[in-house]
């Protein structure tokens, strides 16, 4: 008899399953031709970012890291691998004693990435590195989407905290994930409980309508929202009528209460027409939360608003908000003998819109005296006379070497590390309005060094 409990626990700690049928038939015709025991590296970049997107942020690294440290399979998943003909038993015994022990470099977590940056390699043996494609993109995709959208808003906010509200508008494991990629690119906050107990992210929340409404009567719900939380809460004053609900807060709380919250109406005008209010009540300091869909543009539209907190989810984490990353996992080079010290050859796909460079890469990131980016300069390590280093800050780590984690960062120096290469970034590669890149790393330009930019 099966043991369900082992088989949920199993279930609950192997990330070996989230991936696709595709990357454990390669393995088994690899391993049946040998070339599976070749070494080989590949890259994840982004052939282009999100259609008007001037920049993208790197995120979902420590994730990965922690999936790959997984990523092993017992004996339940190969079983029903088997069973389910995915693999033969040749598969089945390499699967059963898999565990990467290669190496990954990767730029740093928060930092900023543009199209073709060679974002993440992954060398080893092509068994071990081929199968972590679905793995690595699935989180990075994701990740690095939020991201981008956040840091966005970030902007538009111009230094007021938002709150990351997306939980019930995405899955549940997203929802964690969504938390903590938008906190490292500057939000201040979630809703989102497993966060804060799994990445340390500030918590924060009062009420919703359902308080109110499960009430007799608003007084009644404030009453006893102020009861259990104290006066420095936020009450959600918009269920019925908005000055009314005002006054009932002041009334409920007194003067010192901490916030309220608007959601619905027209934002800007009720925020004016909330402070008006509350500064007449004597409550000059009480705060005020706007939330209801906000993007970057809604944000950017309350900036002469008297708002002190955005809350976002909806378009933060849906798809409207967060247009996929794009990011491909390609061999660029592969051995054609097994061993260790084979010599590797660059690989390319030339396929029509498609294509990719062959050869591993390196980027740097080079900056003026101002301290702006000017050139994303990628080094083609295959190529003849490349040079050692580049011009310019190193945009890639040490992540992983020898299967074993060298990098290990925390979520406050991730989130001072984008604040940095954030600030490399101009005026116009932060502008909101739909735009392209204005720095473009093409390993193609110039051959074994190159530089692209404005």
């Amino acid at each position: 008899m099966v043991n369900m409990t082992t088989m949920t626990t199993a279930a609950a700690t192997s990330t070996a399953m989230l991936t696709d049928h595709y990357e454990l038939t390669m393995l088994r015709a690899a391993l049946a031709d040998g070339t599976a025991h070749h070494q080989a590296v590949f890259e994840a970049f982004a052939r282009r970012l999100p259609d008007g997107r001037r920049y993208g942020v790197v995120a979902g690294l420590g994730r990965i890291v922690e999936a790959i440290e997984s990523f092993t399979f017992d004996t339940h998943r190969v079983a029903w691998l088997l069973d389910t003909g995915v693999i033969d038993g040749h598969t089945a015994d390499h699967l059963l004693g898999y565990q990467f022990t290669g190496n990954i470099d990767a730029y740093r977590e928060g930092d900023i990435y543009f199209p073709n940056s060679p974002v993440l390699t992954v060398s080893g043996t092509f068994a071990e590195c081929v199968i972590l494609e679905t793995l690595i993109l699935s989180i990075l995709n994701h990740d690095s989407a939020i991201a981008s959208a956040a840091a966005r808003m970030v902007s538009a906010a111009d230094g007021r905290p938002l709150l990351e509200m997306g939980s019930r508008r995405t899955n549940e494991s997203a929802a964690v994930a969504a938390a903590r990629a938008a906190y490292l690119a500057g939000f201040a906050s979630t809703s989102n409980l497993q966060a804060g107990f799994q990445y340390g992210v500030p918590t924060r929340g009062t009420a919703a309508h359902a308080f109110t409404l499960g009430h007799t009567s608003e007084r009644e719900a404030f009453a006893s929202q102020v009861a259990a939380l104290g006066t420095g809460t936020t009450l959600l004053v918009d269920t019925y009528d908005i000055p009314q609900g005002i006054r009932t807060a002041v009334e409920a709380a007194g003067t010192n209460l901490g916030g309220i919250r608007l959601d619905s109406g027209d934002l800007g005008d009720e925020a004016r027409r909330a402070r008006a209010l509350l500064d007449s009540l004597g409550a000059t300091s009480t705060k005020i939360s706007v939330t209801s869909d906000l993007d970057e543009y809604t944000i950017a539209a309350l900036a002469d608003a008297p708002v002190d907190l955005y809350g976002a989810g909806t378009r933060l984490v849906g798809g409207s908000g967060h247009p996929t990353a794009g990011m491909v996992y390609k061999l660029v080079a592969v051995a054609d003998e097994p061993g260790p010290y084979a010599p590797m050859r660059p690989v390319a796909k030339k396929a029509t819109s498609k294509g990719s460079v062959g050869g591993r890469k390196v980027a740097y990131r080079s900056l003026d005296h101002q301290g702006h980016a000017t050139r994303e300069v990628v080094v083609v390590r295959h190529l003849p006379g490349a040079p050692e280093t580049g011009p310019g800050r190193a945009l890639q780590v040490a992540v992983i070497r020898d299967g074993h984690v060298v990098h290990h960062p925390s979520l406050a120096e991730i989130r001072a590390h984008h604040r940095g290469a954030k600030a490399e970034l101009t005026a116009l590669d932060l502008d909101l309005a739909p735009g392209t890149p204005r720095l473009v790393a093409d390993p193609t330009a110039l051959g074994n060094l190159i530089g692209a930019g404005a």
